[in-house]
């Protein structure tokens, strides 16, 4: 069996559960491969090591340590080769990297058995005239325009499906995946959707027009951007990955033609999350 692993740096509170999962898998003599970047927070353990996606080995399974922005970048370094991506979380909120560390060796009995789920989630796609983010023009979560000074507003002209849909005057636009509806939307005011639900969300950032609301959209649809700025320029965001941009840039939004496939432990439920990471059904009088 073949493992990658990749990961940020971790709190040394969790270095002993880490520790564990190492020692476990070298017991289990499952083959390791980590990411460069993780690699200069350990002391020790595999020499086998990627620095670029394209290095990436054939994996049966790959390993996100440490919050849900580990595991969009992990994603991304999978990409079209759909290998599965499990989350431990030794960040903070952990939509996305449900598996807490205390819990790794139960994870690590739960690979080598088959006893979890795949959990397939649709991935954004963009299209440009200019190659943004280095061949990465997928994201898990979403894709987002925003302004680059502190005073004005941009203009972002929208059409769906070549029909034009509203002109948003605004600090800036989220198209966001089902999956992504916990993240940046739902600060701006979007809705939290069901994770297979098949649309995407348009939500605008500070709207200047209050009656500007998100709006759920197939994810069928293409969505056309067209961004005016007093300063000429924009930033445009997918995912953790980020630049800034001219006005002559064109911009498409589509679901991509492949997905991102997620392990979920038996015990892993997005209702649980949800209750748990948004503090539903909890009185704060109490």
């Amino acid at each position: 069996m073949k493992i990658a692993i990749h990961g940020r740096n971790f709190n040394e509170s969790a270095r002993p559960f880490i520790e564990n999962m190492f020692n476990e898998l070298n017991r289990r003599k499952i083959e390791i491969q980590l990411s460069k970047q993780f690699r200069a927070f350990l002391d020790h353990y595999s020499e086998l090591v990627y620095e670029k996606p394209e290095e990436l080995y054939d994996a049966h399974l790959i390993v996100s340590m440490g919050g849900d922005g580990t595991l969009l970048e992990t994603v991304s370094h999978v990409g079209r080769r759909l290998i599965p991506a499990v989350g431990i979380n030794t960040g903070r909120l952990g939509f996305l990297a449900t598996v807490p560390p205390e819990r790794i060796t139960d994870m690590v009995n739960a690979l080598e058995t088959s006893q979890f789920r795949i959990d397939e989630r649709t991935l954004v796609a963009i299209e440009s005239n200019l190659d943004l983010f280095d061949g990465l023009n997928f994201g898990l979560n979403d894709f987002t325009i925003t302004k680059t000074d502190t005073s004005s507003m941009i203009t972002v002209h929208t059409y769906l499906n070549q029909e034009f849909l509203n002109s948003y005057w605004a600090d800036g636009l989220i198209v966001s995946t089902p999956t992504g509806s916990t993240g940046y939307s739902l600060s701006c005011g979007g809705p939290v959707l069901m994770p297979h639900s098949q649309n995407f969300i348009i939500t605008p950032i500070s709207p200047h027009n209050l009656n500007v609301r998100p709006l759920i959209v197939e994810d069928t649809a293409v969505i056309k951007l067209e961004v005016k700025s007093r300063s000429n320029n924009f930033l445009v965001s997918l995912d953790a990955r980020s630049r800034i941009v001219d006005e002559n840039t064109q911009l498409m939004v589509r679901k991509a033609d492949f997905t991102a496939k997620l392990i979920k432990m038996k015990y892993d439920s997005f209702l649980n999350t949800l209750r748990n990471k948004l503090s539903w059904g909890l009185d704060m009088r109490n």
